[in-house]
């Protein structure tokens, strides 16, 4: 169970084991009824207050990182935030009502059971000790997100429980990746391809974008934290974790990485100028910084802010020293293709979007599909597609699109990044029968279970929305904002 848990003290949101589900409160600028100015108050749920003090506690138990305190002030990142957790408080009032607990006894069961905390094949009290000092949370705030989770569980198996599955719904999840169909299409990114794109075109384009074509290098300071280091042994320990945590104080404090490294005898490492791909002006590739916490540093844009980091059992304080951009020659292929790539990608949106709308109008025929092809010189090609697996031009994903259009239909089908664009005619379909006596009908039966369960998970989501009242205390979330 716990593999599935992020260390949710160290996210933005504490990560739900079961996908319950989302309930996202729309704020209409509401605040009239604190017309008092009760900035204790930051929220109504009917006639249930919702206390400042509580939402802010909820924050600091969210550890957010210094980038995100800063965007409390200037996003809506707080209201986000504070939506999310009138969410939690409606599904608590929710569970309330249905009697859904969970006994001291069950939640023992469940830590005592999970293999994440086993040495010699059974539960270890050192083992679960030490994933909650490496996790950087106490064992109360573990075993409530523990005991909310199972009682999440046994809410969405309330909703869906008793439900029959009959067997047209069956047949219809495997309808959904089982037909033969027989198609024409016409493959766009070969007419794409054919577009010749102009010098002075990308001229143009660097001339108007010059400050988008510039190479950054960054110089970059860090040490590796590791027990010999910090306590003069091995083991992960307790005093080592300490030393972590007084470290990590000491970047919250506003230190700089020179001060830490000498209180702790830490040798600072420097790695000189260079770009993402880790390469110096003159090319060289930097062999001195781990690549793991090269891209985590080398994405930061504060210099001289330290951080630290963790991945792997491993801990390292760095921080960026200095930012140089130099301007990138036109003439770089780099530039080139990246200009090139740009201008073809706008030309399959301007073209797909038109071909969409006339689509959507009734306004492309079949005579329309084949005089296209005969205008952009493409040919017009013919495939039978036997089931979701069928090898061929198209993923999986355009396959299951294909799968959704009627015979005669035409339509375009792209794939999420538009690597793939086609024009689709559906000819004939045929779809074949599911054997209830095949191995397939209960994976199929599973399927057609989940769409039902998704199916009443989504209008419980949406009775919930409209069964509470919420109103927000503007003032109140203003002055928490500011507070930051």
């Amino acid at each position: 169970m716990l593999s599935s848990i992020v260390k949710f003290s160290k996210s933005l949101s504490i990560k739900i084991l079961v996908g319950i589900i989302i309930l996202p409160f729309v704020f209409w600028g509401m605040g009239d009824i604190f017309s008092g100015g009760n900035q204790n108050i930051i929220a109504k749920i009917d006639s249930e207050k919702v206390s400042t003090r509580d939402f802010a506690e909820y924050l600091n138990r969210l550890n957010l990182n210094d980038q995100q305190i800063k965007d409390l002030k200037k996003t809506d990142l707080i209201q986000k935030i504070l939506s999310e957790y009138i969410g939690r408080r409606i599904i608590n009032l929710e569970m309330e009502d249905l009697g859904i607990v969970l006994s001291d006894s069950s939640l023992k069961d469940i830590i005592v059971n999970d293999k994440t905390f086993f040495k010699d094949k059974k539960f270890s009290r050192t083992e679960y000790e030490k994933f909650l000092i490496q996790s950087g949370v106490t064992a109360p705030m573990f075993e409530d997100n523990i005991a909310e989770q199972e009682k999440r569980r046994q809410l969405l198996t309330f909703l869906s429980r008793g439900t029959s599955i009959p067997d047209f719904l069956v047949q219809n999840a495997f309808n959904e990746e089982n037909q033969v169909k027989d198609i024409r299409y016409i493959d766009l990114n070969e007419i794409f391809e054919k577009k010749q794109i102009k010098k002075d075109e990308i001229n143009k384009i660097y001339n108007e974008n010059k400050d988008l074509f510039t190479q950054e290098f960054k110089s970059i300071s860090f040490s590796e934290l590791t027990p010999e280091k910090l306590t003069g042994l091995k083991e992960f320990d307790k005093n080592f974790f300490n030393k972590i945590e007084l470290i990590e104080n000491d970047i919250l404090d506003g230190k700089n990485i020179l001060d830490i490294a000498k209180l702790n005898n830490l040798k600072l490492i420097k790695t000189g100028e260079i770009d993402k791909d880790k390469k110096d002006v003159l090319g060289q590739k930097n062999q001195l910084i781990n690549n793991e916490l090269f891209k985590k540093i080398f994405k930061k844009n504060e210099i001289n802010s330290p951080e630290l980091f963790e991945f792997e059992n491993k801990y390292f304080i760095a921080q960026i020293s200095s930012v140089n951009k130099i301007a990138q020659n036109p003439n770089d292929k780099s530039v080139v293709s990246a200009i090139t790539g740009q201008i073809k990608f706008k030309s399959i949106i301007d073209n797909n979007m038109s071909i969409g709308k006339k689509i959507s109008e009734g306004n492309f025929k079949k005579k329309d599909f084949e005089d296209y092809a005969k205008k952009n010189n493409s040919t017009i090609k013919y495939k039978k597609i036997k089931g979701l697996e069928d090898q061929g031009p198209f993923n999986k994903n355009v396959i299951k699109r294909i799968f959704k259009l009627d015979d005669n239909e035409i339509n375009l089908i792209s794939d999420s990044q538009l690597k793939q664009n086609y024009l689709i005619q559906i000819e004939k379909t045929e779809f074949l029968e599911l054997d209830k006596k095949s191995k397939d009908f209960d994976k199929y039966k599973s399927v057609a279970k989940l769409n039902l369960s998704n199916s009443i998970y989504f209008a419980y989501d949406a009775r919930i929305n409209k069964k509470y009242k919420i109103d927000i205390n503007n003032k109140a979330v203003n002055r928490l904002k500011n507070s930051f």
